[in-house]
């Protein structure tokens, strides 16, 4: 072994233990489990995350969902969590993301008089393979509301 290798061998050990405490690297930076879970609790959508084999792998708890989730769902097939009306559009998506035809498909439907944005992304890893759907889903009832201009530096005057 070099001094060229010491590089590579602390590089070795940050990772494995970043790993022991939990937390996540990142290309771009790194999180522990519990940010990483506040943060995706904390976005303003729900995320419903399939995996590459249709089955519903992870949500999130944001604190207004629009289509309620609870844990029993994990493990399903995500056709068992859609009216039996649309599962053959489900499959068409799912599909054309598999195929690599398509990345997104997105709708909007109204609910208890709120208009509600879902869209669906297909995810894949950096060679192109898919590695399953992300749904996202969202209430843009007051965000079409708005108008004109709100600025960084108008939040003092709130």
């Amino acid at each position: 072994m070099s001094w060229r290798d010491t590089p590579k061998i602390l590089d070795k050990e940050k990772k494995a233990e970043a790993l022991s405490e939990g937390v996540l690297s990142f290309e771009t930076g790194s999180l522990s489990k519990e940010e990483l879970e506040a943060l995706l609790d904390t976005l303003p959508v729900d995320i419903t995350f399939v995996d590459k084999d249709d089955r519903v792998k992870y949500f999130n708890k944001a604190e207004k969902r629009v289509f309620v989730r609870t844990k029993a769902i994990i493990g399903r097939k995500v056709q068992m969590c859609h009216p039996q009306k649309s599962i053959h559009i489900v499959n068409r998506i799912l599909e054309s993301f598999r195929k690599g035809e398509k990345d997104v498909a997105e709708f909007w439907i109204a609910v208890n008089n709120r208009l509600v944005h879902i869209r669906y992304f297909a995810v894949r890893d950096r060679n192109g393979k898919y590695l399953g759907t992300m749904e996202v889903t969202q209430d843009i009832t007051d965000i079409k509301k708005i108008e004109g201009e709100k600025r960084l530096l108008d939040w003092t005057n709130q």
